[in-house]
C-alpha cells in the first residue's frame, strides 16, 4: 500500500509538472465535486478548448434541452450619490457634488412603463449609498412601484446598499430585509461582491462592507424568502487565488442556504478610474467563466456579461459553461461610465443564440420560461 501512495503521488507530481488537468477531468465526468486547489491548477491551465469542454459538459448535464435564456429588462440606477468612493468606480459623485442625482419618482415611472411597453419583466433597481436615502424612502417606491406595476419583478438593491440602509435606518439585517420584501422587493441582486476577500476589498473600497458582510446579507436573504444572484467582478488587484477563495465562499454558502439562483463574473473596467489598471483580456473573461462553472456545482445558471465582454465574446461564452445571455439591459450607467457601451436589440441577441446552437428563450428573474 506504501509503494502504492507513492507512485500516486509521483503520478500526480509529473502531471502537475505538464500541466496536465487530465485528473481534474477525470472528477468531472464522474460527477464529483472539485477542490479549490483544482480550481487554482484549471486558473493555471492555458488550454481554453479542455476548459471548455469541461464547463460544457457540466453547462450540458444541468441544462440538456439546448436552451439559452434572456430576459426583457431594464437597469436603473435611481441615484448616483455615495460617499463610499470605491476606486474602481466612475459612476459615483459624492453628496455635495456636481452632477449628483435622485431620479424623481416620475421618471422611475417613466422608465418602467418604457419597459413594459416591450414586453419586458424585471427592473434591476440599484445605486449609490446616499446618506439622505433611508428605509421609508425605499417603502414608499417600492410600493408605488409594485401599485402601478403589479406584474412588474422587482430585482433590486445590493447587500452594500442594503447593509447602508440597515445601519443608518439603525435595524438589524432581518429587520430591514424584511420590510423591503413586504413592499415589493422580490429578490437582491448580486452587486458590490467584486471579490470576497479583505484584502481585495480594503485595497479597492476601504469603506465598503467587509466579505462577511456581503455573504450575511445573502445568507438573511435567503432565509427570509428572497432569492438572489451572486457575482465577481475580477481582474483588479486581485490574484488567482483571490478569485478562488470568492467562488469557494460563495459554493460553501450556497451549499447553506441554495439561495443563489446564478452567477455572474465580469472584469474591472479602468477607463476614467481612480484606481486605474488594464483591462483583462477575453481569454480571462474565458477562463473565468469555464472554471466557475465547473467549481459553482451547486448553482443552476451562469449568465453571461455581454454588456462588459460585448456580444460576440457573449456568444462564445455559451460553449464555456454559460447557459443564460442575461439582461437586454435598456439601460445601463455604470460600467458605461468606464468605457463600456455595449447595447444588444432583443432581435440581435436570438440571433446569437441561435447562430450558436441553441434555442433562445425568454424567461422571468425566477427561470421560469415564458411564451
Amino acid at each position: 500500500m506504501a509503494v502504492l501512495e507513492k507512485e500516486l503521488t509521483a503520478g500526480e507530481t509529473r502531471r502537475r509538472e505538464h500541466g496536465s488537468i487530465d485528473d481534474i477531468a477525470d472528477k468531472v465526468y464522474a460527477g464529483e465535486r472539485i477542490t479549490g486547489d483544482d480550481a487554482l491548477r484549471m486558473f493555471q491551465h492555458h488550454n481554453l478548448v479542455e476548459l471548455a469542454e469541461l464547463a460544457d459538459f457540466v453547462r450540458n448535464k444541468k441544462h440538456p434541452n439546448n436552451i439559452v435564456t434572456y430576459i426583457i429588462g431594464r437597469n436603473i440606477n435611481y441615484t448616483n450619490v455615495c460617499w463610499v468612493r470605491c476606486s474602481f468606480c466612475n459612476f459615483y459623485r459624492v453628496p455635495g457634488q456636481e452632477g449628483g442625482y435622485v431620479l424623481p419618482r416620475e421618471t422611475i415611472f417613466q422608465k418602467i412603463q418604457e419597459m413594459v411597453d416591450v414586453d419586458g419583466i424585471e427592473i434591476l433597481m440599484q445605486g449609490g449609498l446616499n446618506p439622505k436615502l433611508k428605509l421609508e424612502w425605499y417603502e414608499d417606491l417600492f410600493r408605488a412601484i409594485m401599485e402601478k406595476f403589479p406584474n412588474v419583478i422587482l430585482h433590486a438593491l445590493s447587500p452594500a446598499e442594503i447593509i447602508y440602509i440597515k445601519n443608518i435606518s439603525k435595524l438589524s439585517m432581518e429587520e430591514t430585509l424584511l420590510r423591503l420584501k413586504a413592499a415589493g422587493l422580490h429578490s437582491v441582486p448580486g452587486g458590490g461582491a467584486e471579490i470576497l476577500t479583505d484584502r481585495v476589498r480594503n485595497f479597492i473600497s476601504e469603506y465598503k462592507d467587509t466579505a462577511e458582510e456581503w455573504l450575511d446579507c445573502m445568507r438573511v436573504a435567503h432565509k427570509v424568502g428572497l432569492r438572489s444572484s451572486a457575482t465577481m467582478m475580477y481582474g483588479s488587484v486581485d490574484t488567482l487565488e483571490d478569485r478562488v477563495e470568492h467562488l469557494q465562499k460563495l459554493r460553501d454558502l450556497q451549499d447553506e442556504t441554495g439561495g443563489f439562483r446564478a452567477f455572474i463574473a465580469w472584469n474591472y473596467q479602468p477607463d476614467g478610474t481612480e484606481l486605474g489598471g488594464t483591462r483583462a483580456s477575453a481569454f480571462d473573461y474565458m477562463r473565468t467563466i469555464a472554471i466557475s462553472r465547473v467549481f459553482l456545482d451547486n448553482f443552476d445558471n451562469i449568465q453571461a456579461s455581454w454588456v462588459t465582454q460585448g456580444p460576440r465574446i457573449g456568444q462564445l461564452s455559451l460553449r464555456y459553461g454559460v447557459n443564460d445571455f442575461g439582461s437586454t439591459m435598456m439601460e445601463e450607467n455604470v460600467v458605461s461610465q468606464a468605457g463600456c457601451v455595449f447595447t444588444v436589440p432583443i432581435e440581435e441577441i436570438e440571433r446569437l443564440i441561435i447562430d450558436a446552437g441553441y434555442e433562445p428563450h425568454q424567461r422571468n428573474t425566477r427561470y421560469e420560461l415564458l411564451n
